[in-house]
């Protein structure tokens, strides 16, 4: 092939690829959902504009979301041909019972609009999460008049530790959770089936930004509590747990930002005494909360 030719050829290709990209950006391709563990939104589906969490997966998840009966779920998808299991017949009963259409699909069509990587053989679409107000969460109690207590997260972009964040806070009796409409992740596929139902009983109030959010639960009454590696005091000596208090997690990796940092009451951290220099974030969340759950626990019981 001569010079002249071989240029031509590059030249049409290049042309070729750059259409491919600017049809991919069209309006109802492929795009990419919120939170790096979650498999593109295909095509036809919406893209949530809030907390998210209209489509549900795993069988833990979906029978939650049954169970729960706070939203509507407009469709229950299972796939054909699984082996008999207890919670995938729970799932489909109750959506006869409520009236819910389940569709048996193959496992291929199934996958193709599945967000996870493993379904578990089931998914339903249901209407968002709905979002609270954030002075409402401030004054909410918990169970036996306990005090507030809330988990506030700073750039948390991995839904897989989001989701196991939420099912621990759902655990230990955390009344709500602030999330960041910003360079966070929301209630996407695979927050759901890591929280394995969570997300159905906890209230969430998405904010603008957290520095502002923290600004207004102290003014609240509410004592901010960020963790950091880097923190003033270790997490075992948080007094104010029995009062009402806004646990804050930090980024993976990065930890607190800067404002967020200076706006807590105190940032305290987790001792560690091997070579590593940091726990998973999820970790820590459940040993930050469980700390505050000791410490309720330990003043009702004084009293």
């Amino acid at each position: 092939m001569s010079s002249a030719a071989k240029k031509a050829v590059e030249a049409k290709q290049a042309r070729h690829a750059a259409a491919s990209v600017r049809k991919s950006d069209r309006p109802g391709a492929m795009r990419r959902a919120r939170g790096e563990g979650d498999r593109p939104i295909a095509r036809g589906q919406a893209i949530p504009r809030g907390l998210g969490g209209d489509q549900v997966e795993g069988r833990q998840a979906v029978r939650e979301l049954l169970l729960a009966g706070k939203r509507r779920v407009r469709e229950v998808m299972i796939a054909e041909d699984q082996d008999n299991n207890e919670t995938l017949q729970d799932i489909a009963d109750l959506a006869n019972d409520m009236k819910i259409p389940v569709r048996e699909v193959t496992r291929t069509k199934l996958f193709s609009v599945a967000r996870t990587e493993s379904p578990q053989g089931v998914l339903a679409r249901a209407d968002e999460i709905d979002d609270f107000d954030l002075l409402d969460l401030a004054k909410r109690k918990g169970a036996n008049g306990a005090p507030p207590f809330l988990l506030a997260m700073d750039g948390v972009t991995d839904p897989g530790n989001l989701g196991a964040l939420l099912r621990t806070a759902e655990c230990s009796g955390v009344t709500g959770i602030v999330l960041p409409k910003h360079r966070a992740v929301h209630i996407t596929p695979t927050v759901t089936k890591s929280a394995a139902g969570a997300v159905e009983y906890l209230p969430m109030a998405l904010v603008g930004g957290l520095p502002n959010a923290i600004n207004e639960l102290r003014a609240a009454g509410v004592w901010v509590i960020g963790l950091d590696m880097g923190g003033d005091t270790d997490l075992f000596n948080l007094t104010v747990a029995d009062e009402p208090v806004c646990l804050v997690m930090g980024a993976e990796g990065k930890g607190l930002s800067r404002l967020v940092r200076e706006r807590c009451d105190a940032v305290v951290s987790i001792p560690l005494l091997g070579e590593l220099a940091s726990l998973n974030v999820s970790a820590a969340g459940a040993l930050a909360c469980y700390e505050v759950t000791r410490r309720r626990l330990a003043a009702k019981a004084a009293n």
